[in-house]
């Protein structure tokens, strides 16, 4: 009784002690209720398909991928190439899809190759193939376009001719996504004129759409992840998911049962990468901004760090881990710079807090994994004993 009671505060902690955490800086912060609700429902939309993305090699035995950053930065080459063609809207975002689909399976097959020759140490593997294949990554955008693949669109050059700026407008397919149906609770709408200046040196007036008291919901990116929700829950049951999940649970057995095991974890590494490149394109279109060199880094990082925060661990996680640690983990980046600054009078501290939590977390996570581990053998140690 005490053993299983231990095991479920083990497995809860983490999200006990962020409810705690929130709980106290929430009334720090002096954020009304509808900006917080705003808040959520806007990173909730913008993060949780690149975290519903981890589920999948998970299941398949293959702990947190760290390799997802790939994924990442196949979809941002997607999105430069439709910004030089001038494809816009949502035929942009598909394009965008379209253009990284092909670059994730490569990165993906590849990843999946590499993690096969380091069973048992995925997660490490897939963190140092992010670092290199970001060389890879820098490279193409810094000397190859412009220069080996053409790049027509001169506000995307630096002024030496070749190589991507380091910020990247995506104002052709800011938010079509998220205003595809537009849907607002309560407030008034009205439009403010701002004026854009083109790289010719015309302009152009936009009318941007805004809220008095207003909390719009991104119905359509919610959709979207609601199926993607779905396609998860009907993926485990099919013959590959199963494989999948026995090879989780022991590859040994798994082989002797005739699954083919190296290759259905390739196929896993495949899937959670093409789904990190429509995650990354669905973020960066809610955020309107690329950051060429550095918009993927995090990516994976705060990811994994929000799905643990939601009760996941290495080798188990779930759909509702997922909303329960976006909520959670976003939250306290809504409500700690301001928490801090009304407790301390320094803002800073509470953007210090939460890179010291994103990173504490997951250190806390493989630590607790590896005891667990550690605990089974153990524990199956004893009972051969007590049978001999």
């Amino acid at each position: 009784m005490i053993r299983k009671l231990f095991d479920i505060i083990a497995n809860n902690a983490v999200p006990a002690v962020f409810i705690i955490i929130s709980a106290f800086a929430i009334p720090l912060s002096g954020f009304s209720a509808s900006y917080l609700v705003q808040e959520l429902l806007t990173r909730i939309g913008r993060n949780s398909f690149l975290i519903l993305s981890l589920l999948i090699p998970i299941m398949a035995g293959m702990g947190l991928n760290f390799g997802m950053v790939l994924g990442a930065m196949a979809g941002q080459i997607g999105l430069l190439l439709i910004c030089d063609w001038g494809v816009v809207g949502i035929p942009g975002m598909v394009l965008a899809c379209l253009i990284g689909t092909p670059i994730a399976i490569v990165l993906g097959v590849f990843c999946g190759h590499i993690m096969n020759r380091a069973k048992g140490r995925e997660m490490v593997t897939g963190y140092i193939l992010g670092f290199f294949i970001n060389g890879v990554y820098q490279m193409t955008v810094l000397y190859l376009m412009g220069w080996v693949i053409p790049i027509t669109n001169p506000n995307l050059l630096l002024s030496r001719g070749y190589g991507v700026r380091n910020a990247v407008s995506l104002l052709g397919i800011r938010g079509v996504l998220d205003n595809f149906i537009p849907t607002m609770i309560a407030g008034t709408e009205h439009s403010q004129q701002f004026l854009s200046i083109q790289g010719s040196g015309a302009f152009m007036l936009l009318q941007i759409p805004c809220f008095n008291g207003a909390i719009r919901i991104p119905l359509m990116t919610l959709i979207v992840i609601a199926l993607f929700c779905v396609f998860i829950i009907w993926f485990r049951k099919t013959k590959l998911g199963q494989d999948m999940r026995a090879i989780g649970q022991s590859q040994t057995v798994a082989d002797s049962a005739g699954i083919a095991v190296n290759r259905t974890r390739i196929i896993a590494i495949v899937i959670s990468t093409v789904l990190a490149c429509y995650g990354q394109i669905i973020y960066l279109q809610n955020m309107g901004t690329l950051n060429t060199y550095n918009s993927h880094d995090q990516a994976g990082m705060f990811s994994i760090a929000a799905l643990l925060i939601g009760g996941a661990s290495v080798s188990r996680a779930s759909i509702a881990n997922v909303f329960v640690g976006v909520i959670l983990f976003h939250l306290m980046f809504i409500v700690a710079p301001m928490a801090g600054k009304n407790l301390i009078g320094e803002a800073q501290i509470g953007e210090y807090f939460r890179v010291f939590v994103s990173y504490g977390i997951i250190a806390i996570a493989l630590v607790l994994h590896a005891w667990k581990r550690n605990r089974e053998r153990e524990a199956a140690r004893r009972s051969l004993r007590g049978g001999a």
